[in-house]
């Protein structure tokens, strides 16, 4: 038993006939792709023109869930090239309206194309906080699905497990990825950009970090979770051959588990 799917890479073909068998020939199903929205700046309507193509190929591969990254309201210019202190934040008196606008495209993703909402809180982005995070879910309908990602909540100065425990019961997608602690630290201290930061080696794969996936083990058995479990890294394959990584990141996850 080994890895049973993967995410939609930008390298991968883009429709069903030719990615199914692609990904069915090394025993693999699709887990979901990425969906780059905008729904901090444009509504609802114009969103969903947007997903139609991304949306409708995950229902043809039967994915359950779509990830959403929120890639409005960043910084000007190259935002992940930008210092992490220039990270925009949505005016408080903005944050109702967007997680109402939320709550009714995840409501039509889920009604047009049986797919549910993953939103993935993310570096740079308007949900990087649990701060930022517990404002947007406070207001959004349960239609909303949240992506719990550890790397990212760690990266942000936060322990993961405060998203289980405020909202466990609206986990629908997990990214394990793991960080380098002293690498963490230089690209804080120097305010280096994300894309600084994942050449740098902040992100790893797990068992290679600081972080502790004891608590998603628990999650997974105390609150029937049964959605994916995606090994991510974000690192440089020269530097981080990918074969390697992805078998002790397996071999760690399972020993987790096991315990």
């Amino acid at each position: 038993m080994g890895y049973q799917g993967v995410e939609l890479g930008r390298k991968f073909p883009r429709d069903a006939a030719t990615l199914r068998p692609l990904l069915e020939s090394h025993g693999l199903a699709l887990a979901s792709g990425w969906h780059s929205g905008e729904l901090a700046e444009r509504d609802v309507d114009q969103e969903m023109e947007t997903v139609a193509r991304h949306a409708e190929l995950l229902r043809a591969m039967d994915c359950k869930v779509m990830v959403y990254g929120e890639v409005a309201m960043m910084a000007p210019g190259s935002p992940l090239d930008a210092p992490m202190s220039e990270r925009l934040i949505m005016p408080k008196a903005d944050v109702a309206a967007y997680a109402a606008r939320l709550t009714e495209f995840a409501r039509r993703l889920a009604g047009e194309y049986d797919v549910k909402l993953a939103y993935h809180h993310h570096l740079m982005m308007v949900a990087e906080t649990f701060d930022d995070i517990s404002d947007i879910f406070g207001k959004t309908g349960r239609e909303t699905g949240l992506l719990l990602d550890t790397g990212h909540a760690v990266a942000a100065g936060f322990n993961y497990t405060h998203l289980i425990d405020r909202f466990g019961d609206r986990i629908v997608h997990i990214h394990l990825k793991d960080v380098r602690g002293p690498v963490l630290h230089d690209v804080r201290a120097g305010d280096l950009s994300f894309n600084a930061g994942v050449r740098n080696g902040m992100f790893t794969v797990p068992g290679d970090g600081l972080i502790d996936f004891g608590p998603i083990a628990r999650f997974v058995r105390d609150h029937g979770y049964r959605g994916w479990l995606v090994v991510e890294a974000e690192q440089d394959p020269a530097l981080a051959p990918p074969r390697p990584a992805a078998a002790s990141a397996f071999d760690h996850i399972r020993g987790v588990f096991a315990d």
